[in-house]
């Protein structure tokens, strides 16, 4: 045996001074367990690599893409129940071309079959449905609403089409009155109260937490409890919304924002999911002086924001490479915008309305054409209660502004449908009409891709494969 081929030179030590195993070799004769220690470390250090190389792989700071849940049951179909929807002109919710005369049959609670008259064999006994001169669209998702105690409303969003909501910010219980009651109501994702520091804006809508650990613990708690995201308020400061992110991000649940303090640019690097409301822009467009001003005045009071937000929006430039530098900065961390537009809408003639919020709702929509144009990932949030809508219409509202602001009436489609899905990490069961997906589905009159106030025109809701009460708007 040779003493200078062992690394520590001696037979009596078993490992080196770091603590590494100390293989005593002769170099005079083949040494089979040396040969295959090395075989097996070798081994051992690939499968090292290639799970390194996985997790590189994968975008930083993003959730995971496994489906989350709705808090709520909803009724489940007799799975000898077969529906065959035929000679509707189909929006799948995909962005794709309009199929015309076509034929959807579900059984059960799930889509089976996808296809065109002619090319489909309608089962035997099925329920057909002639839906010749209707559009048949996935069943709308809406990514902002908001229940403040109007128990019935979430029944009527369902009449209307929407069959999937979330409210950001809102306690579970909340819910409970409108969970009990007969009215079928859509599939609730709910988030718990958002997360917010004193003095909280919404004190009945919040869950105050003051540092880190307070921060974790509420995630995790509301994460238990059935929330299927999680949303910061205004008034979290940077270094808790990035562990809102975190300890979320952990758990496999998104989390959305609503900024009027905290720069958008810094929660986007923070990796956040999703911003609500365009104006929780406003302080990442305006020049650092003019934007320390206003986050100071809302600092200072809750109330600045309301006004405050019109002035910042009047003034804002949005030809200005801070704005373009925006844009990619939300298309590069693949943010969800949900712009809100209704709630903030002002028009000429409005009761207390001026030029200034005219203007700023223009600066507005044009923020979230430019936003759309830049390939930001755009969502429809009804806000359930809005200025220039009946109860209950928000959600169409809605759309009709994101095709104002520029966008095409087939992506305000995909915006409510597919797009949302996506956000709320539901695409694999919802959000277009597939094989295999649930049987969540809207019959509208008229074409809404070439006017998207037709989805004012409900006929049918279908919600798990049953067809739900429906209601037009009479207007």
């Amino acid at each position: 045996m040779n003493p200078a081929s062992c690394m520590c030179h001696s037979k009596d030590r078993k490992t080196d001074d770091f603590g590494s195993v100390c293989l005593l070799v002769d170099s005079k004769k083949p040494n089979h367990r040396l040969h295959r220690f090395f075989m097996r470390f070798s081994i051992w250090v690939l499968f090292l690599l290639a799970g390194a190389a996985l997790v590189c792989a994968q975008p930083t700071g993003r959730t995971s893409t496994r489906s989350l849940r709705e808090v709520n049951k909803v009724a489940q179909p007799p799975a000898t129940s077969v529906i065959a929807i035929v000679g509707a002109r189909l929006i799948d919710g995909r962005g794709g071309p309009v199929v015309a005369d076509s034929v959807v049959v579900i059984r059960g609670d799930r889509i089976v079959v996808v296809g065109k008259q002619g090319e489909v064999k309608i089962p035997p006994g099925a329920e057909v449905i002639n839906a010749t001169g209707l559009t048949l669209l996935p069943g709308l998702i809406d990514s902002h609403f908001h229940i403040d105690g109007d128990d019935p409303l979430p029944a009527l969003y369902l009449s209307h089409g929407v069959t999937s909501l979330r409210d950001p910010g809102q306690w579970i219980e909340a819910y409970d009155a409108a969970r009990k009651a007969s009215a079928p109501v859509p599939r609730l994702f709910l988030c718990g109260p958002h997360l917010d520091s004193p003095p909280p804006a919404y004190p009945a809508d919040s869950f105050i937490v003051r540092d880190a650990e307070e921060t974790r613990l509420a995630v995790n708690r509301f994460v238990n409890d059935g929330a299927s995201a999680i949303k910061v308020y205004y008034r979290l400061p940077l270094a808790l919304v990035k562990v809102a992110i975190e300890t979320a991000h952990a758990r496999g649940v998104p989390v959305m924002g609503h900024l009027e303090i905290v720069d958008a640019r810094d929660a986007i690097r923070a990796g956040i999911d999703g911003i609500e409301h365009a104006t929780s822009f406003g302080t990442a467009l305006l020049p650092l002086r003019d934007a320390e001003k206003y986050r100071q005045s809302v600092l200072a009071d809750n109330n600045a924001r309301r006004e405050g937000r019109y002035q910042v929006w009047n003034s804002i430039n949005l030809n200005t490479p801070q704005a373009a530098s925006l844009f990619k900065l939300i298309v590069d961390h693949n943010v969800v915008v949900s712009p809100t537009l209704a709630v903030f809408e002002r028009q000429r003639g409005d009761k207390d309305t001026n030029d200034i919020h005219v203007h700023a709702f223009k600066q507005m929509e044009a923020f979230v054409g430019l936003a759309n144009k830049a390939g930001a990932k755009i969502v429809v949030g009804s806000h359930s209660d809005v200025p220039h809508a009946k109860r209950g219409w928000a959600y169409q509202r809605e759309l009709e502004l994101l095709v104002e602001s520029g966008l095409t009436p087939m992506e305000a489609l995909v915006a409510g449908t597919m797009e949302n899905a996506r956000y709320f990490h539901i695409a694999d069961r919802l959000g277009s009409i597939e094989a295999g997906k649930l049987a969540d589905l809207v019959l509208v009159e008229g074409d809404p891709s070439k006017d998207i106030r037709n989805m004012r025109r409900i006929k049918r809701v279908m919600l798990n494969g049953i067809w739900q009460r429906a209601e037009g708007d009479s207007r």
